[in-house]
């Protein structure tokens, strides 16, 4: 389904946007057993993660915003002039819109698995904006990124991929992802992402484990999705919201804890959980700026400027 005004174009994907069954489904299989993070995000999943990010504890999308704002002319004089900007995950659209201020490109293309908030974010963008063409992309880009390129402009472009997202995935997986990115860039493009710095293993505890257990809600709503998705008899009760950092991987594990024996069906399928076994839902790495450069550059990215404050960075790379 497409609708089309003067500024604004929504384009939704649904064979590019994902497979809640298959995936559950395989990674109920595993061992260990995961789903991945991406199916946090249905409506109630994102209303959770607002709130998350309002909790004390949880500082990194403060600390973001703190830093792109005090930082903005340097940051914009490093990107220089460019023509799109392309987000991944761009959410309620609510981040790039300093960048919008700032670099003044023709064009804007949002991508995120959630197609209709993306879309109703992304046209009053576009009314904010009335000089500004936004095509909002309603899809899975992990699943087909490259479906997004015949909705790119000309001219040069910059990837903004903000909020630390890269660190929901493990290094190699991370170095794919931008080597695609770089890709989707073109040879003159540009790449500004945001990251979660290693800092104290406490600190970083807190932030997953707030007081309020907003995240803990955040993330039994996955359980809640596959029941009223998926015909899934999971309760609630049984199982716990357990994460942790771990600092010989520099991650941050979230996981859902069996707190009996038990049997779940999904789908028709039946799913044995032991006493204590876990539910990997999450990694959230954290780098440090050379670890993280690194990686980039061995996508194919070559590190122009950085920004760091108070435990976040955001890097650009050309």
């Amino acid at each position: 389904m497409s609708t089309l005004n003067e500024s604004f174009r929504f384009v939704d994907f649904p064979s590019a946007r994902d497979d809640l069954r298959g995936d559950v489904l395989t990674g109920l299989a595993a061992d260990p057993k995961s789903i991945p993070p991406k199916y946090f995000y249905d409506e109630q999943g994102c209303r959770l993660f607002e709130a998350i990010c309002a909790q004390p504890e949880y500082a990194l999308c403060r600390t973001e915003r703190a830093l792109m704002a005090s930082r903005l002319p340097e940051i914009a004089a490093a990107v220089g002039p460019v023509d799109c900007i392309v987000e991944p995950g761009a959410g309620d659209c609510g981040k790039v819109r300093l960048l919008l201020d700032a670099l003044h490109p023709r064009h804007l293309v949002a991508l995120d698995i959630a197609g209709s908030a993306l879309a109703t974010a992304a046209e009053s963008l576009s009314h904010d904006h009335p000089r500004l063409t936004v095509t909002a992309l309603g899809m899975d880009f992990l699943h087909n990124l490259e479906a997004a390129i015949p909705y790119l402009s000309p001219g040069r472009r910059l990837i903004y991929y903000p909020g630390s997202s890269i660190g929901n995935f493990p290094p190699d997986e991370a170095t794919a992802l931008l080597a695609r990115f770089r890709q989707l860039a073109g040879p003159d493009g540009g790449l500004l992402i945001g990251f979660d710095l290693k800092r104290d293993p406490e600190r970083l505890h807190r932030a997953y484990n707030d007081a309020a257990g907003i995240t803990a809600a955040f993330n039994l709503n996955l359980l809640e999705r596959l029941n009223r998705e998926l015909g899934a008899n999971f309760d609630l009760a049984r199982f716990r919201h357990y994460a942790f950092y771990n600092p010989t991987a520099g991650r941050i594990e979230m996981h859902l804890v069996s707190l009996a024996e038990q049997d779940v069906c999904v789908s028709d399928q039946h799913f044995h959980f032991a006493l204590g076994e876990t539910l990997l839902t999450e990694y959230s790495y954290k780098f440090r700026s050379d670890e993280f450069s690194v990686l980039a550059h061995n996508a194919g990215w070559q590190l122009a400027a950085e920004w760091d404050h108070d435990g976040f960075a955001v890097q650009l790379y050309g």
